[in-house]
């Protein structure tokens, strides 16, 4: 190893081996015209900046290079200018384009404005015109906001289309209903009697589980009387009762004729069989059906007058749900007269026809209702917006004096579609003519308290009468929400496609639909004629 060592009068300087036997050069040092420790200070603050020089001039020369090749040179490239002090480039862009969209947000846009119809060909456009910021960032601003209307307009021709859609009968059904009630004029087995005559005291038999229906939806209707049977513990406990009209009632006594679902009974009426509905004069739900204000109401123009600049589409979609002109049926608002259609009967759980069972509800009728008369699920414990956080408020109209009065906005809404009826306390009340009474001051008042069908007149009825059951009872939202969870599906007694994507039509839901059409009879000769959920 090398050794340096300086003489103790700092005159000479000796380099020699590290064994130390020989010195191998000895360098003579002039005289001093400064001082030494001054030299090492300078040295040591030289080599301490020299660095940052260097790097620094790497930062200059590499400021007109476009691109960097090294970590190191990227970040000269872009430390560099902070170190010198002066703003980057891309920095002041920036600001200058902010500076320029600020100003044109509030500009008005010239009538006569020629807008591209791509982005492409704005490009085209700004670079073939020569336009300055300004120009284009105006010409951006009016090409969006056109953008942005036809999306809007795009969104609400798709919600009308869907409405349409939704109250309007698919084509195999429309088949399958016309076959049937063919068969009913052409086939002595789809005209026999139902139930047999035998059979007939088992209507009126309170020890036997009783079920009613109410729908002109003939593949709707073998759906849910299928998927009972077929969920049932005690099959040959369960009684149907199918309430159609008279355009549908052959229809259905074909179907249930020719398909039997043993053990259980079936008894299919049309309306004009009830002599009840025919002896008694019931002028509320004729008026509801004649009234020319509410026919065109609900199957009116629903453009006309909607004020779509002042709406979302999620509030339109809201009130094209309400405009179904299901909620003027007869078949509707018969549930309200089940203890005079159905003297004889104690207890009932009545359905709508787009639910399926899909587990035994026996359980139901052994269940205490406390006196009250319904048992409903309540439809304001829930977290989501469109079907488990419903309050009067949701439905009725506050602004309106009687409603004010009479009602209480936060109070809980409950659902329709699974009710466990007890006919004999129901019998004991006036809920009938509370309900009649409501739905000829809605009339009079030109359908300013409540917009939709029979659920906000039953609420007001059945006030101080409901009897809370346990959600998993019935699951509803089926035919509203996409996002449906399919495991808490799987695990509801009772699901529920309320809304318009019934599990029948084309706009269904895809990952839904399986629920229901396990149920469907494929394997019948009109229901593949007619190629039902294939067209």
């Amino acid at each position: 190893m090398m050794q340096l060592s300086f003489s103790p009068s700092m005159r000479s300087l000796t380099i020699s081996s590290s064994n130390g036997f020989a010195d191998l050069m000895k360098i003579k040092i002039a005289a001093r015209h400064f001082s030494y420790r001054t030299l090492f200070h300078a040295i040591l603050i030289l080599a301490f900046l020299l660095p940052f020089v260097f790097i620094l001039t790497a930062v200059v020369t590499l400021e007109s290079v476009p691109n960097c090749s090294s970590s190191l040179g990227c970040l000269g490239r872009r430390w560099g200018p902070s170190f010198l002090g002066r703003v980057d480039a891309s920095e002041r862009l920036v600001r200058d384009l902010y500076m320029i969209l600020n100003d044109v947000n509030t500009a008005a846009i010239p009538n006569n404005l020629q807008l591209p119809d791509s982005f492409s060909q704005l490009v085209l456009e700004m670079k073939n015109n020569q336009y300055d910021a300004r120009t284009f960032a105006l010409m951006l601003r009016a090409t969006m906001e056109k953008f942005e209307r036809e999306v809007r307009e795009s969104k609400f021709a798709e919600l009308m289309n869907k409405h349409f859609a939704a109250t309007s009968i698919p084509k195999g059904i429309h088949c399958l209903s016309l076959r049937l009630t063919d068969e009913y004029s052409s086939n002595v087995h789809a005209r026999v009697q139902l139930p047999s005559p035998e059979l007939l005291p088992l209507l009126s038999d309170n020890s036997y589980h009783h079920f009613i229906l109410s729908t002109d939806n003939v593949l709707a209707a073998s759906v849910v009387v299928a998927s009972a049977v077929q969920s049932s513990l005690k099959p040959e406990k369960i009684v149907f009762h199918v309430i159609t009209d008279k355009k549908t009632y052959s229809a259905m006594h074909s179907w249930f004729a020719l398909n039997p679902v043993s053990p259980a009974i079936i008894e299919v009426k049309g309306i004009h069989q009830f002599d009840w509905l025919m002896k008694e004069n019931i002028p509320v739900l004729e008026a509801v059906e004649n009234n020319r204000g509410v026919r065109t109401y609900y199957h009116g123009n629903h453009i006309a007058g909607a004020k779509l600049d002042d709406t979302t589409p999620r509030m339109f979609a809201s009130k094209l749900q309400w405009k179904s002109p299901k909620y003027i049926s007869l078949l509707n608002h018969l549930r309200i007269y089940i203890p005079e259609l159905f003297p004889n009967l104690d207890k009932v759980v009545f359905l709508d026809d787009d639910v399926v069972i899909q587990r035994d509800l026996s359980p139901l009728w052994e269940l205490d209702l406390g006196g009250k008369v319904n048992g409903a699920v309540e439809t304001c414990r829930g977290e989501d917006d469109w079907v488990m956080s419903k309050h009067f408020k949701n439905y009725f109209n506050f602004s309106n004096p009687l409603i004010g009065k009479h009602l209480d906005p936060d109070e809980c809404a409950w659902a329709y579609g699974m009710n466990i009826f007890d006919l004999r306390a129901w019998r004991k009340t006036d809920i009938r003519d509370i309900y009649e009474y409501w739905l000829k001051e809605n009339l009079k008042s030109n359908m300013t308290m409540w917009k939709l069908g029979t659920l906000p007149p039953a609420l007001i009825a059945f006030r101080g009468h409901i009897h809370p059951i346990d959600p998993s009872w019935h699951m509803l939202g089926l035919g509203y929400q996409i996002k449906t969870d399919v495991e808490s599906v799987k695990k509801a007694a009772v699901i529920h496609y309320n809304g318009q994507s019934k599990p029948w039509l084309q706009i269904g839901f895809d990952h839904l639909r399986p629920f229901w059409s396990k149920y469907v009879n494929h394997s019948n000769d009109f229901v593949r004629s007619c190629r039902i959920l294939e067209s």
